[in-house]
């Protein structure tokens, strides 16, 4: 299992938390779109794909870039990430 992380999803749009393998060579806007869809399937919870999304650590508040490799982030078991939606400006 060194090709994968195991960490605590937690989306608090929906008030769940999940334990989820990340494969540790993809990069962080897939990793997401993986999530999102397996948050959906898992709870039955409409997530808009559409919608702009961001991973953040629970413990150290970092936002995680969406081009970065999950291996080069600090990201390691037991991490817990959060799966919120960004804010998006008014104009």
């Amino acid at each position: 299992m060194n090709n994968k992380v195991l960490i605590k999803l937690i989306v608090p749009e929906i008030n769940l938390s999940f334990d989820v393998f990340l494969p540790v060579n993809e990069v962080i806007w897939k990793i997401k779109k993986m999530l999102i869809k397996c948050v959906c399937d898992l709870s039955n919870a409409s997530m808009d794909m559409n919608t702009e999304y961001v991973l953040i650590n629970k413990d150290g508040s970092r936002i995680y870039k969406n081009n970065e490799i999950l291996i080069e982030t600090d990201i390691r078991n037991a991490s817990e990430i959060l799966l919120i939606t960004k804010n998006k400006k008014e104009q």
